[in-house]
C-alpha cells in the first residue's frame, strides 16, 4: 500500500512543478524536470490506489482525513493560487499519461481569460482524460473538517514532541538547527488554536501517555500567557518552557526502565534531583531553546512560598514562567486523573488548586487562571438544576461558577443559556465524564465547541 509519507511527497512534488512553472516559464528544463518528478510519484502510487484524490480544507493541503500541515505552511501561496482559481480538490486517475499531467500544469497557470471554453471542455481539447478538478464534495459540515483538522494538529504534535525527546535523551549531539525548527513548527502551528484545541483536550476518550500531558501543559500555558497579557514571541518562549519543563523525570525514567514515564508514574526518590538534572540537561542546548527553558525545568516545583524543591541556598521568588507552566502542570495532571478510580471532576480540581493559593501559587495568578478558565472549561458536558444536558461554550470572568451553555439533550428542549443572568433557575448540578456516562455526547459537542 501507498503510505502517507509517499502521498504527501508526491503533492509536494505537483506545489513545486506549478511553483517552477510560475517562476521559470513552460519552457524551462527545471519545469520539464519538476513534470518528470511529478509523473513518477504519481505513477507509482496510481498503481496501486487507481485514484488519488488531493484537498484543500479552509487553507490546509489535505488527503482524506490527514492534514499535511508543515506542508501547507510551506506551501501557502501555492494553496491560495489554486482556491483563487476555485480548486480544491483535484483526482488523478490510473492510465493518467505524462502528456496529461503536462498539460494539465500548463492550464493551471494559463489565466482563465484566456480560456474561452468550460473546464470539462477544455480538458477534453487538451486530452486530459484522467485528471479532474472540482469543489470539496463533501457530508461532512465545515465544523467536523474543523475538528478532525484540529484532531489531526493536535495528534502531529504528540508525534513531534516524542522525535524531539527522543533526540534530546538519547543523543549526545543533535542538529540544533533542526531542533529548533521543529519547536517552532509545533507552537507556530498551535499559535491561535489553542482553545479549540483545549477543548478537543477536554473531550478525548484515548490517553496517549506523557507526551500528551506535556504538550497539554505547553498549549494551556501559552493560552493562559496570551490571555494575561504577554506578547506572541514570549507566549511562544513560554510553550517552549513548559513542553521541557519535566524532561529531566522523563531521563531518570529512561535510565532505570528503559522506557518513558507514563502520565502518572513518578521517580519517588529522585523527585527533587530531577529538577536539577533537567536544568542541567537543557543547559547544553542552550543556544538553540535559549534560557527559560533551564529556570522552569529548575523551578516548576518550587512552591509560591519556596517550600517546595529544590531546596534552595539563597531563596528566590519562582521566575513568573515558572509560575505559570506550575499551575497549568498540576491543573492537566488532576484532569488526567478522571479517567481512574478517583474522579476528578471540574468543580473538584478547583477545590483542590485553590487550596493552595499563597502556598503553592502566586495568589494573582491562580485567581486570574481559574478567571480565564473557568470552574466547568468550554467543552464540559454538564448535568442542569432541571435535568437536562449542556455543554459549556464559554466562561464568565466574574462568575465563573455560572458559565454560558448550550443545551444538547433532550432536544426539545435545546437552547443558549447564561447562567449568569439566570442563576436563581438553573445552575449546574453536575459534571459528565466524557470517558464514562458521557460518551454518547462526545462527537455532538466535539462539533458545538471547535
Amino acid at each position: 500500500m501507498a503510505d502517507l509519507e509517499n502521498i504527501e511527497s508526491a503533492f509536494r512534488s505537483l506545489l513545486a512543478s506549478l511553483q517552477a512553472a510560475k517562476l521559470y516559464g513552460l519552457e524551462h528544463l527545471l519545469f520539464k524536470k519538476s513534470v518528470e518528478n511529478v509523473y513518477s510519484s504519481l505513477h507509482n502510487i496510481l498503481m496501486e490506489k487507481k485514484e488519488l484524490v488531493f484537498g484543500i480544507v479552509e487553507e490546509e493541503l489535505a488527503f482524506g482525513k490527514e492534514v499535511f500541515f508543515d506542508l501547507s505552511k510551506s506551501a501557502r501561496p501555492e494553496i491560495l493560487y489554486l482556491k483563487s482559481k476555485g480548486i480544491e480538490r483535484i483526482t488523478f486517475y490510473i492510465g493518467m499519461q505524462k502528456e496529461e499531467l503536462d498539460n494539465f500544469i500548463r492550464f493551471l497557470v494559463t489565466p482563465r481569460a484566456e480560456i474561452e471554453t468550460k473546464t470539462s471542455d477544455h480538458f477534453a481539447l487538451l486530452g486530459i482524460k484522467n485528471i479532474s478538478i472540482g469543489k470539496l464534495k463533501t457530508d461532512i459540515s465545515d465544523k467536523e473538517i474543523k475538528v478532525i483538522s484540529l484532531s489531526n494538529l493536535y495528534e502531529n504534535s504528540i508525534t513531534k514532541v516524542q522525535k524531539t525527546f527522543t533526540n534530546i535523551l538519547e543523543t549526545e549531539t543533535i542538529d540544533s538547527l533542526a531542533l529548533r525548527f521543529s519547536i517552532n513548527n509545533i507552537m507556530e502551528g498551535l499559535t491561535g488554536k489553542y482553545q479549540g484545541i483545549l477543548t478537543l483536550a477536554t473531550l478525548k476518550t484515548l490517553d496517549l501517555g506523557m507526551y500528551e500531558h506535556l504538550l497539554n501543559v505547553s498549549i494551556l500555558s501559552m493560552y493562559f500567557s496570551s490571555r494575561i497579557g504577554f506578547v506572541k514571541e514570549d507566549v511562544l518562549d513560554i510553550g517552549v518552557a513548559a513542553l521541557f519543563h519535566d524532561i529531566g523525570r522523563q531521563y531518570i525514567f529512561r535510565k532505570t526502565t528503559g522506557r518513558p514515564a507514563g502520565p502518572q508514574e513518578g521517580v519517588s526518590a529522585l523527585d527533587e534531583s530531577h529538577t536539577i538534572l533537567g536544568a542541567k540537561l537543557l543547559l547544553r542546548y542552550v543556544d538553540t531553546l535559549g534560557i527559560l527553558p533551564i529556570v522552569v525545568a529548575f523551578e516548576h516545583h518550587l512552591k509560591y512560598n519556596l517550600k517546595g524543591t529544590p531546596k534552595l541556598f539563597f531563596p528566590k521568588k519562582p521566575h513568573i514562567a515558572s509560575m505559570i507552566v506550575s499551575i497549568c502542570d498540576i491543573y492537566d495532571s488532576l484532569f488526567r486523573k478522571r479517567g481512574r478510580k478517583t474522579d476528578y471532576s471540574p468543580d473538584l480540581i478547583y477545590n483542590l488548586m485553590i487550596k493552595g493559593k499563597g502556598e503553592s501559587f502566586e495568589p494573582r495568578l491562580i485567581d486570574r487562571f481559574f478567571k480565564i478558565i473557568g470552574v466547568w472549561p468550554i467543552g464540559s458536558i454538564v448535568r442542569l438544576s432541571d435535568g437536562r444536558i449542556a455543554v459549556v461554550r464559554d466562561e464568565n470572568e466574574y462568575d465563573i461558577f455560572s458559565p454560558q451553555v448550550e443545551v444538547i439533550s433532550p432536544p426539545e428542549k435545546k437552547e443558549f443559556i447564561d447562567l449568569k443572568e439566570k442563576k436563581d433557575i438553573v445552575r449546574i448540578d453536575g459534571y459528565i465524564n466524557p470517558l464514562k456516562e458521557g460518551k454518547e455526547f462526545l462527537d455532538t459537542v466535539k462539533v458545538f465547541c471547535t
